[in-house]
C-alpha cells in the first residue's frame, strides 16, 4: 500500500473504483511527467449523494465534503494513471474546481478547499497547487462540485 494509501487509511477514508467516463474523454491523459486528470464529480462508486447546488440545497460543509470525494475520484483515476503505484506521485500541480451554486453564493473557493485540504494533508507540501475555483450554473449529473487537476508523477 502507498504512503497516499496509508495516509488516507489513517483518515478512515478510502479509494473508491474510479469512476467510467460519460462522454468521450479519457479518465486521463500522460504527457512526459504530467498527468492531466480529468474533472471528477462528487460521485461515490457511481452514486451521487451530492446532487444540486450550493446555497439551496446544500450548505458550505456539505460542499467541501463533496469536493473531497471529487479528490478521491481523482486519486483513484491517478493510481490507474501511475500503474496502481501512488508512490510514484512527486506532487500535485494545479486544481480547478467547478461549484453548482446559486448566483449569489459566495464561498466557491473554500468548498474547493474540500479537495486542496485532502491533497495537502495526503502529501504535505508537495500537495500544495496553484488553483482555480469557479462558480457555475450546472454541471454534469447535476453534481454539486467537480475538480480536476494536474500531477507530476515519476
Amino acid at each position: 500500500m502507498s504512503r497516499i494509501e496509508n495516509a488516507l487509511k489513517d483518515l478512515g477514508l478510502q479509494l473508491p473504483t474510479p469512476p467510467t467516463p460519460i462522454a468521450n474523454f479519457l479518465p486521463f491523459r500522460r504527457h512526459g511527467e504530467l498527468v492531466f486528470l480529468a474533472g471528477q464529480i462528487c460521485e461515490w462508486n457511481g452514486a451521487l449523494p451530492y446532487e444540486g447546488k450550493l446555497g439551496r440545497e446544500f450548505d458550505l460543509a456539505a460542499g467541501k465534503a463533496a469536493a473531497q470525494l471529487c479528490a478521491l475520484n481523482l486519486l483513484a483515476c491517478l493510481k490507474l494513471a501511475c500503474e496502481g503505484d501512488l508512490d510514484r506521485v512527486k506532487c500535485c500541480i494545479r486544481v480547478g474546481g467547478f461549484v453548482n451554486c446559486e448566483g449569489d453564493f459566495g464561498a466557491v473557493p473554500m468548498v474547493i478547499n474540500g479537495a486542496s485540504d485532502l491533497f495537502v494533508t495526503l502529501m504535505g507540501e508537495d500537495g500544495r497547487h496553484a488553483r482555480t475555483a469557479v462558480g457555475v450554473a450546472s454541471l454534469p449529473r447535476r453534481a454539486a462540485v467537480e475538480v480536476e487537476a494536474i500531477f507530476e508523477i515519476a
